[in-house]
């Protein structure tokens, strides 16, 4: 990285479930009481809080001392901002990761597995007490990294927001949406003919990327046989699905599925109100469209800058 100023490395965390528990019941006896309510035991949450903060010590410990710091949590993402030339330690599961990417624009993104064995380790693949290792190639960009393709959604206002796993684009409560659905010649089953627009109600669309590709939208494909394969996480290409599409005299169940490549965008207008577009599974932070508003979405220019370990 170029620049006078030291890096910064910012620390991205959320709370763990028993600081959650005591900021709703206010003690541990009161959040031992719920949890028993529910066949769980405290201990368990105990642990896995304390693993956090172990985690979250030993990475505070492998910054160097004459680096500058940051810290955010999840919670407060929106209202943070990051600069040029931060590297970003996500510590948590892999969600965390995906949280942080549609703030960034090509800071590198470290994760940091505080509980090896218990996440998956998709996005956070690196123990804490590699990271002091890891982090002085970071800064000066000769750490090994991918390249993870973005989706990116664009209102006709303006208004625009990205994701690396997926994109949704139905009404608020996940009921019966109305729209006029538009696709690019080509971008749907191999081999299958029909139309390249098509107005239907279904209960929403998902957009992913090769990252999502095996969360939701593979929830979605596994029901669908012969759907198209979806695309490698550094590819530049989109798989998209329709849920539930309803047929009707006046809507349409031909367009449900297929594969956007660089240049390539849906195009969603709103037949109702109520609708909304959100990014990984993060619902608060949505886009709001009415009727008659349009969104196109397809591969975004930025990607997501995961530092992986060397192998």
């Amino acid at each position: 990285m170029s620049g006078t100023l030291a890096p910064r490395v910012v620390v991205v965390s959320r709370r763990s479930e028993l600081e959650e528990l005591l900021a709703r019941h206010g003690t541990r006896a009161a959040a031992a009481h719920y949890l028993r309510q529910r066949g769980r035991d405290l201990d368990e949450v105990v642990d896995r809080h304390d693993g956090l903060m172990a985690a979250l010590t030993t990475v505070g410990a492998a910054i160097p001392a004459d680096w500058r710091r940051g810290r955010v949590d999840r919670d407060d993402l929106p209202r943070f901002l990051f600069g040029p030339e931060d590297v970003v330690v996500a510590v948590g599961q892999d969600g965390l990761v995906a949280n942080v990417a549609k703030y960034l624009d090509r800071q590198p993104v470290v994760g940091v597995d505080p509980e090896p064995g218990r996440n998956a380790g998709v996005l956070v693949r690196v123990a804490p007490a590699e990271l002091a290792r890891l982090l002085p190639a970071v800064a000066v960009g000769r750490a090994r990294t991918e390249r993870r393709t973005m989706v990116r959604a664009r209102l006709d206002d303006g208004q625009e927001l990205t994701g690396l796993n997926e994109v949704y684009i139905g009404h608020r409560g996940h009921q019966s949406a109305r729209y006029l659905l538009s696709a690019p010649a080509g971008t749907g089953r191999p081999g299958r003919g029909g139309p390249r627009r098509e107005r239907q109600s279904s209960s929403g669309l998902v957009v992913g990327t090769g990252t999502g590709a095996t969360g939701w939208c593979a929830s979605i494909r596994r029901d669908r046989p012969g759907a198209p394969e979806p695309p490698d996480p550094e590819q530049g290409q989109l798989c998209w699905y329709v849920r539930e599409a309803w047929p009707s005299p006046v809507t349409g169940v031909t367009l449900t599925e297929g594969r956007l490549g660089a240049g390539e965008e849906l195009e969603l207008v709103a037949e109702g109100d109520g609708l909304v577009v959100f990014a990984d599974g993060v619902e608060d932070d949505h886009l709001p469209m009415s009727w008659g508003q349009r969104v196109t979405v397809g591969p975004a220019e930025r990607r997501l800058r995961l530092v992986v370990p060397s192998p």
